[in-house]
């Protein structure tokens, strides 16, 4: 069973007890937080492993939190998971944007939640035990362990997801991936993503990757593909 710190965010005291005691009960430690403003302090004072973020939250909501926690270099690393009756694919791709690792929509299941968190800390472990410490390949440094690119010495920030799908292209190149196996591969098998989701990734990857963007190439029909070493 886990050891690591949950902090869960949200204004429904029955949710929050009903998420406690399903947590505490696979040994997670977890800490509640019913505003955005308690949960800012409580994730800068404490060591915190994986949040669980409602979106309607009085004050700071869930996205304006969500954009804090990812715009923070000491904070950055940890995983978000959202919770939102706004099911909508605009709110699913500005979640995700933002930095988010998973999206869920409300009414959900106990099961499914636990199912989700599972699958986030075992990404991260497979990202740290699983991908080369360094990518080097036209120009691009990729330090997966510290989570920063370089184009031709110059640094490029990107959010996580951009992040990971970089490092999943460029990690194989040559090799054309479908928009459902790039999805796959940074969030896990069946995440409700749409193909629209995907092609924002890659837009904001080439706008950022400035005079390298071309690196990544569409495969009209099929999906997208980074350029051989040849």
């Amino acid at each position: 069973m886990g050891k690591e710190t949950i902090l869960v965010v949200d204004d429904e005291e029955d949710l929050l007890e009903l998420v406690r005691f399903h947590l505490s009960r696979e040994g997670y430690a977890v800490m509640l937080a019913e505003t955005g403003e308690e949960a800012w302090r409580k994730v800068r004072g404490n060591i915190v492993d994986l949040m669980v973020i409602d979106l309607m939250l009085p004050g700071i909501d869930g996205l304006e939190l969500t954009r804090r926690i990812k715009s923070d270099d000491r904070l950055r690393a940890i995983p978000v998971i959202m919770l939102s009756a706004k099911g909508e694919e605009v709110d699913i791709v500005t979640g995700l944007e933002l930095g988010a690792d998973d999206y869920i929509t409300k009414p959900f299941s106990p099961r499914v939640l636990l199912a989700r968190i599972r699958a986030v800390f075992r990404r991260k472990i497979e990202s740290r035990t699983g991908q080369e410490d360094m990518i080097h390949i036209h120009g691009l440094s990729i330090d997966s362990g510290r989570r920063t690119v370089l184009v031709e010495g110059t640094p490029v920030d990107l959010t996580y997801t951009e992040f990971q799908v970089l490092t999943f292209l460029a990690g194989r190149p040559g090799w054309v991936f479908t928009r459902s196996q790039i999805v796959d591969a940074v969030r896990g098998d069946d995440y409700p993503v749409t193909d629209r989701s995907v092609d924002v990734q890659i837009v904001g990857l080439r706008k950022k990757l400035g005079d390298s963007g071309f690196l990544i190439e569409t495969v009209r029909g099929v999906g997208y593909r980074f350029k051989d070493r040849s």
